[in-house]
């Protein structure tokens, strides 16, 4: 991301409909925008019309943009309330699966280095840990996707969520310490996948 370009150039290039730009965007933040979502909503088919919905309306919303925050902020508090609101429809309506085997950024386990061996262990803990992240409350499991999963700082990730740094440290050490005793109580022998 080193090539990236600044905020005014994309916010330009998006106002003009600059296909490229919007293509950077997409290749850029897209996985980490369907890895939130996931956290959301109860399938991978819903996070990724969650994602479309969000593009969408940032390509209808560019133009009210203001600078105040970084244009990935913005991006990904549309992304955040559009999840929340798909996320309680959903609720309402048909039962959110706790597991269903897929994994949230759509890589196959096999696609891991190391070869078969290493793909299958890779595959093995990456399932357990979103397993793990399933079963967390939806707040803890957006702070944890973007804190670890996608290598947000705090700052950007309470702006995001629009949290507070103390509410924000509170849900990433439950998060993380609920994760924790998943995968203790997994090779302990408590537990299965």
């Amino acid at each position: 991301m080193t090539d990236f370009p600044p905020d005014p150039v994309i916010v330009a290039g998006l106002r003009s409909g600059d296909e490229e730009v919007f293509a950077l965007l997409l290749d850029e933040w897209s996985r980490g925008m369907l890895r939130l979502a996931r956290s959301y909503v109860s399938t991978a088919a819903s996070a990724e019309e969650v994602v479309q919905d969000t593009w969408l309306a940032v390509i209808r919303a560019v133009g009210t943009f203001e600078g105040r925050s970084s244009l990935r902020t913005w991006v990904y508090r549309i992304l955040v309330n559009t999840a929340r609101r798909r996320g309680e429809r959903e609720s309402r309506t048909i039962p959110v699966s706790s597991v269903d085997g897929e994994r949230p950024d759509g890589v196959p386990p096999e696609r891991a280095e190391g070869g078969p061996e290493g793909a299958a262990l890779a595959g093995e803990v990456r399932a357990l840990i979103d397993k793990a992240v399933g079963t967390l409350p939806s707040r803890q499991r957006a702070v944890i996707t973007l804190r670890d999963m996608e290598g947000y700082g705090s700052e950007e990730v309470c702006e995001i969520l629009s949290i507070s740094p103390a509410n924000q440290r509170v849900l990433l050490h439950r998060a993380r310490a609920a994760v924790r005793d998943h995968l203790a109580a997994y090779y302990d022998g408590r537990g299965g996948p």
